[in-house]
């Protein structure tokens, strides 16, 4: 049965859809698995963002639960950060694999970056309720900066005219590291701290969570491993419960790679029959156009069909075609075949030498 992959950063309420999500198709019957990064880690996610080489270890954990779970019964929802690109496309060859539908939900925090950091100048709430924006706030209560304020939350002396007059430098405010809001966009509704908590519990420091937002790399649409793809923007929004159904048990799935596939069975004699026919093949055409002229009808052995012959074919021109006769025919064996090799192989002549 179909994968469902969810992406987005954290705190964008990935695992309250994964639940929704999980919740409605249990309840139509169907059997739902769960791949997350607690499943795997159990408390320490936030670190392991951390370091390359354990998140790379956390990306093989998460792809081989995937695939022990993915069939043709099942539905399987891998509810995780999923932010890199060649990740999702090794997602996509395991459905393409499996010969089952994907999609992807894409869930973005209101207010928050989408892939990247905000630039100066973005709205922020004035209420604690409301989403916090990248740039950091110098007030207990949620004001904005003041003009002049630097990046990093430090009062710049500024001057300004007050009736004809300079006015007094704009004193620095003393800082508290209690009423300091994070850098990055934390969440504050009891919605977002509900999905929060029910990932891992782990915080996930200002400083990781600006680096994540650095190297996210957005679904796009237009990619065939990131479609179809749904973008939710906050939990306000309703989930698109019937195209995502339509998505998973309507469409067709992926065809897969040709690496993937069984090969048909062929007999143990398959390829030495294959080899005699063409060198009979060769050695009727060289003996045939001995005394033929362009426009005659060559009849060779093992064949119904004839040759038209238009001009004298050397030995080396005539092997590599038998060659590549040969390599394309390995790829595709069929018994059934066996008593037209002889045809195929003058067909594929005819079509390469005209």
């Amino acid at each position: 049965m179909p994968l469902v992959v969810f992406c987005g950063l954290p705190y964008s309420g990935k695992s309250r859809r994964a639940e929704d999500l999980r919740a409605a198709l249990a309840a139509e019957g169907r059997a739902v698995y769960v791949v997350d990064d607690a499943a795997v880690l159990g408390a320490e996610v936030a670190a392991v963002y951390g370091d390359s080489a354990r998140e790379k270890a956390l990306r093989g954990a998460l792809r081989a639960a995937v695939e022990r779970r993915l069939s043709r019964h099942d539905v399987v929802i891998l509810d995780s950060l999923n932010y890199i690109k060649g990740f999702r496309y090794e997602l996509y060859c395991l459905a393409r694999a499996a010969r089952t539908p994907l999609c992807l939900v894409y869930c973005v925090r209101p207010g928050g970056p989408s892939g990247g950091p905000r630039v100066a100048g973005a709205e922020e709430s004035p209420s604690l309720n409301g989403s916090v924006s990248w740039r950091p706030r110098a007030e207990e209560g949620g004001r904005s900066l003041a003009a002049g304020t630097g990046v990093l939350g430090e009062p710049r002396a500024v001057g300004s005219l007050v009736n004809g007059r300079a006015r007094a430098e704009v004193p620095k405010e003393p800082e508290r590291e209690e009423t300091r809001t994070p850098d990055f966009p934390v969440p504050v509704t009891p919605e977002f701290e509900k999905s929060a908590e029910r990932v891992s519990g782990a915080f996930y420091p200002p400083k990781l969570l600006e680096a994540l937002a650095l190297r996210f790399e957005a679904p796009d649409s237009r990619n065939r491993w990131d479609r179809p793809l749904f973008t939710l923007v906050g939990l306000e929004e309703p989930l698109p419960l019937s195209e995502i159904r339509a998505a998973l048990f309507e469409n067709r799935a992926p065809p897969p790679h040709q690496s993937t596939q069984s090969q048909p069975l062929a007999s143990g004699s398959f390829l030495h029959q294959l080899d005699q026919v063409t060198s009979q093949v060769l050695a009727g055409l060289m003996e045939a156009q001995k005394g033929a002229v362009p426009g005659d009808l060559l009849k060779l052995p093992g064949t119904t069909e004839h040759l038209r012959f238009t001009r004298p074919l050397t030995m080396a021109e005539l092997s590599r075609l038998r060659r590549q006769f040969i390599s394309y025919t390995k790829m595709h064996p069929n018994n059934e075949n066996l008593p037209q090799l002889a045809n195929m192989f003058l067909q594929y002549l005819s079509r390469s030498l005209h």
